[in-house]
């Protein structure tokens, strides 16, 4: 049996000076995920929500896929725009924690490289996508449009955040949520990449978030959240065991510790803190996944099928 192919990036594909070819990136990750899925023993799934369907009777052969049948011994019909009318409205946080850790390859980079391979999907399927993103304010977000002239202004603004955003911003993700509830007028599906920064060493209350998220579900809109981390440091805690300065990436709080001191009580802060958020998701019908950012791009793209399969129905 073969195993869906896993998307990733590695530090090689990022320049000295933080530059990615992000069409080209998005491109062979989706073309790699499609093909992965099609050598997969789930073809229906693969192929229904890229830029085919399945053959009913009926239906002119003259959209037949003759090529997809020969690999999947299924028939499969080309999907055409009046056929698909999906929005997605793409949501990155860009506030001073995405840029953890402090290398080439941090959580907003990760971000950046999955809005633009969900673009690349999107394209396929001619569905229409917008791009929105916020720190401490919502700074910029786009009308959603298909064409590829709007795909390529998008990538240049993606490529910009990863070039040029500056790193001294906090989270405003509630009032943010709130301002683009009222901005996409259309019922969309709402795609937010975020590491839902709060502190780690106390109890969160989520309510103001839920409240915003509660907006967009009233005015129709489906909701997927990423919650992006390095999840080998913010989840488990890995550090080497020798002292560290630790300094907070927004507010700039610091502490000199032994990891070894904390690591047991920071899990379980944690872990309570993702369990809270992932019945109050399951709670509002809002999709919450997992994001850890050196595990790939094939979940995110996974995901976002799966969601659109739901909203299909």
């Amino acid at each position: 049996m073969r195993k869906v192919q896993k998307a990733t990036l590695q530090l090689e594909d990022i320049s000295s000076e933080g530059f990615i070819n992000l069409e080209l990136l998005a491109r062979q990750v989706v073309e790699g995920f499609i093909t992965g899925l099609h050598k997969s023993p789930f073809h229906g799934f693969s192929v229904e929500f890229a830029e085919h369907r399945l053959y009913n009777n009926g239906d002119s052969i003259k959209n037949v896929d003759w090529k997809l049948y020969g690999r999947t011994d299924k028939l499969f019909v080309k999907r055409f725009e009046e056929e698909t009318n999906l929005r997605c409205q793409l949501v990155l946080d860009v506030s001073s924690s995405m840029f953890f850790p402090e290398n080439k390859f941090n959580k907003l980079i990760f971000s950046a490289c999955s809005a633009a391979a969900l673009m690349q999907l999107f394209k396929r399927q001619r569905d229409a996508f917008g791009l929105s993103y916020f720190s401490n304010t919502l700074e910029f977000s786009s009308a959603a449009r298909s064409t590829t002239a709007h795909q390529n202004f998008l990538l240049s603004e993606l490529q910009n955040l990863i070039l040029h955003n500056s790193q001294n911003k906090r989270t405003a993700l509630v009032s943010s949520l709130h301002e683009l509830a009222e901005k996409l007028h259309k019922r969309s599906l709402v795609i937010v990449f975020t590491d839902l920064y709060e502190s780690y060493t106390e109890k969160v209350d989520y309510s103001d978030l839920f409240a915003a998220l509660q907006h967009l579900k009233h005015n129709k809109h489906e909701i997927i959240i990423f919650n992006v981390l390095d999840y080998e440091k913010e989840i488990n805690f890995n550090f080497k065991e020798r002292p560290y300065h630790f300094i907070d990436i927004e507010n700039g709080d610091e502490i000199k510790l032994h990891p070894s001191l904390l690591r047991e009580a920071f899990k379980e802060s944690v872990a309570s803190n993702l369990k809270e958020l992932r019945l109050k998701c399951a709670q509002y019908s809002i999709d919450l996944i997992e994001a850890d950012i050196n595990a790939g791009f094939t979940n995110v793209l996974h995901s976002y099928l799966i969601k659109r399969n739901r909203m299909a129905v």
